[in-house]
């Protein structure tokens, strides 16, 4: 019978540590741990390469070898007779290992001295049970696959992009038992990921960035590949970035335009999941625990199927150029009352101040600027998805930027710092910008 790894995977991501043989050219054997097993597909498997040691000479010299592997929660043991292909030092299945053993050196307290040197690929020639081990039953586990049908069935029935983000959030909780997640959206123009909903935190960081590379969710999206950490490591946490200050005569602290990210102060499992559509990344599903290895290859896989039904939905949600028709001549803006609201925006980066507080920046700041604009100017209050499109002064990146997306961003940080100005939407790329209290625009130029 061919040997199936994929039906002993749960084996493979354990707790207790795998052990390799191997024999020298001359015929001595050796025996030692490897850190980690990577399931790759029901053939294959990749083990870690760390050190220039006695099992990776005799691998060159001879390559075959045998690993044992046990299921640390049920004593499940088997004994795997492998060849080995190649080592891959750099791309996806390089940055998932390094992650990942990251966390288990800082579990071991061997940070600092495990490090990945390449990650070595085997074909699985053959799959024993090891005698004399009786299996302890497997604990209950949750049936993910009814999460997905269930989630899938919510998000089928949303109808735009803000009820998409919120719905998948709130199956995550339901469905899935995740507490803490968040959904980010790719800025190719800048090479980074921007925060647009989230769930589980005190402060919602919408708007919060993360770039290319930067901890578990930089490395998802910068490798298009899934990363899971089921320890603790301070190599992927997010340490507060250094926040932009443009340097002008009494504004240094009104200046400070970075939005805290919002997660775990010191997550003990991490999962982020890119979100894909057309071979394009959109953005990145995040969700971490406070629990060392909760998430497993149930996890990963249930995690991955959900951010491409996402992915697609998203997709589909864009708004087409050509808005639907108006059958009614637009509304009125209600009158502003109350006190002068001041709103500056700083033409350094385009970000958008209400008072003294930071609302926005980049492109979301440059649209609600034009809005606020052209509401004084000509009493406008109404507004279409392509005439923002093919604005030239607004400098938009191109349609699969997702403009949809920054106005929903847009939405959600003024829900949430200003009450005096809110986006709702009437149509198909239809919306309307509700001004509550008279305002006062001031633009400073660049230096």
């Amino acid at each position: 019978m061919k040997p199936s790894v994929d039906r002993i995977r749960h084996c493979l991501d354990s707790g207790i540590p795998s052990s390799i043989a191997t024999c020298a050219a001359d015929g001595t054997p050796n025996v030692t741990f490897v850190s980690q097993v990577e399931y790759l597909d029901d053939e294959h498997v990749a083990l870690t390469f760390q050190f220039f040691n006695k099992t990776r000479e005799n691998i060159l010299a001879r390559p075959r070898a045998l690993l044992y592997v046990t299921q640390g929660e049920t004593g499940e043991s088997y004994r795997l007779s492998l060849q080995y292909l190649r080592t891959e030092n750099e791309g996806p299945l390089f940055e998932r290992m390094k992650a990942r053993l990251a966390g288990i050196a800082s579990h071991t307290g061997m940070s600092g001295i495990f490090r990945l040197r390449g990650s070595d690929v085997y074909r699985v020639l053959d799959i024993e049970t090891v005698d004399g081990v009786a299996p302890l039953p497997a604990p209950p586990r949750r049936n993910l696959l009814a999460a997905l049908n269930k989630s899938s069935t919510a998000m089928a029935a949303c109808t735009d992009l803000g009820s998409l983000l919120d719905e998948t959030l709130a199956q995550l909780r339901q469905g899935f038992g995740i507490a803490h997640a968040l959904l980010l959206v790719h800025d190719r123009a800048r090479g980074r990921l921007y925060t647009v909903a989230s769930t589980g935190y005190r402060e919602s960081g919408i708007g919060s960035e993360i770039a290319f590379g930067e901890g578990v969710i930089g490395v998802a999206a910068q490798q298009r590949t899934p990363i899971r950490i089921a320890y603790m490591t301070n190599d992927y946490g997010y340490s507060r970035a250094v926040r932009d200050t443009v340097q002008r005569s009494g504004f240094d602290e009104l200046l400070r335009t970075e939005i805290p990210f919002p997660g775990l102060a010191e997550p003990q499992s991490q999962l982020a999941v890119p979100i894909l559509a057309g071979g394009e990344l959109l953005g990145v599903l995040y969700a971490e625990s406070p629990d060392a290895n909760r998430y497993g290859y149930d996890d990963e896989d249930a995690l991955v199927t959900l951010a491409a039904q996402l992915g697609a939905m998203a997709r589909l949600l864009q708004e087409a150029d050509e808005p639907e028709p108006v059958a009614a001549a637009p509304m009125a803006p209600a009158p502003a009352t109350g006190a002068e609201l001041l709103v500056r925006r700083y033409a350094e980066n385009d970000s958008i101040f209400i008072g003294d507080q930071y609302l926005i920046k980049g492109v979301a700041g440059c649209i609600l600027w034009r809005m606020l604009g052209d509401y004084l100017r000509d009493g406008r209050n109404e507004f279409s998805n392509r005439e923002l499109r093919l604005d030239p002064a607004l400098k938009l990146p191109d349609f699969s930027d997702n403009l949809e997306a920054r106005l929903t961003l847009l939405n959600r940080r003024l829900g949430e710092r200003c009450d005096a100005l809110a986006l709702h939407k009437i149509g198909r790329g239809r919306f309307r910008l509700d001004v509550r209290r008279p305002l006062r625009l001031v633009d400073i130029p660049r230096a």
